[in-house]
C-alpha cells in the first residue's frame, strides 16, 4: 500500500521505514515521528504542502503498542503513567543512530535535520531536540507534550537560538491543551522561541495549523 505519492516502504537495519526521496541537489532531511498506536504510514497526511527539497523518512516505532500499532516506549512502561525521559530515551538514541546510518547509506547530509511528530511522536521530538540540540534544525510538535524527567536538561538551556513550532487543539481530550501550554513554558525555559498555533479542534491538526506548519518548514 502506498500512502503518499512516490514513497517506498523499506526495511533498513531492523527498522521499517516509509521514504520519500528527492532528486533535488543537497536535500534537507525531515524525520516524521508517529504517535502511539501509529506506524510508518500515519504522518504522510501532513506532507502534501511540504517543500520538494525534503528527503523524508517515517520510521515505525520499535515497540508494539498494547492494543494496535506501535509505540516509542516499551509496553510495560505504559503501566507506570505518562511517558518519561527514562522510557523514551532508548528510542531517541536509536533514532539518532538510524538517521546517521540511513543518511550515510543514501549520501544525504544529516549533520542537522528537521523533526516533526504527533502526540507521543511530539514528545519524542522534544526529547531528541533537548538531548541532541546540535543535530536538530527545526522541530514541529503537533498535539504533543513534554515528558517528565527533563528538568536538569532544560536548566542548561540547550534550545537557545532555536524556533520550535507547536500546534494544539483546545478540544483535545487525549493531551489537554493546558498540558501543551505548560510544556511550551518549559521549552521557553530551555531557551527556545515558540511559534504557536492553537485551534478549536480535538486530538488532531487543524487546516489552519497545517498551513502554519508548512510555512514554518518552508525556509
Amino acid at each position: 500500500m502506498q500512502t503518499a505519492i512516490n514513497t517506498d516502504l523499506i526495511i533498513f537495519n531492523g527498522w521499517t521505514l516509509r521514504i520519500r526521496s528527492t532528486s533535488v541537489e543537497n536535500p534537507r532531511l525531515l524525520v516524521m515521528i508517529h504517535g502511539w498506536t501509529g506506524d510508518e504510514n500515519s504522518m504522510w497526511v501532513f506532507t502534501r504542502g511540504l517543500p520538494s527539497d525534503y528527503w523524508i523518512i517515517a520510521p515505525r516505532a520499535p515497540h508494539a503498542a498494547e492494543s494496535k500499532g506501535f509505540s516509542w516506549r516499551p509496553p510495560q512502561a505504559a503501566t507506570f503513567g505518562r511517558p518519561s525521559l527514562e522510557t523514551l530515551l532508548p528510542a531517541a538514541e536509536g533514532l539518532i543512530q538510524l538517521v546517521d546510518e540511513y543518511a550515510a547509506s543514501v549520501k544525504v547530509e544529516a549533520r542537522q535535520f528537521d523533526l516533526m511528530g504527533f502526540s507521543q511522536g511530539g514528545a519524542m521530538v522534544n526529547v531528541v531536540g533537548l538531548l541532541f540540540p546540535q543535530r536538530v534544525r527545526k522541530m514541529g510538535v503537533l498535539a504533543g507534550f513534554l515528558p517528565s524527567g527533563l528538568e536538569d536538561v532544560i536548566a542548561q538551556q540547550p534550545l537557545a537560538g532555536k524556533n520550535i513550532f507547536v500546534a494544539h487543539g483546545t478540544q483535545d481530550e487525549m493531551v489537554p491543551v493546558d498540558r501543551a501550554r505548560a510544556s511550551m513554558q518549559e521549552l521557553e525555559r530551555a531557551g527556545a522561541q515558540i511559534t504557536y498555533c492553537e485551534d478549536e479542534v480535538g486530538h488532531k491538526l487543524s487546516s489552519n495549523c497545517l498551513r502554519a506548519l508548512e510555512s514554518y518548514l518552508a525556509s
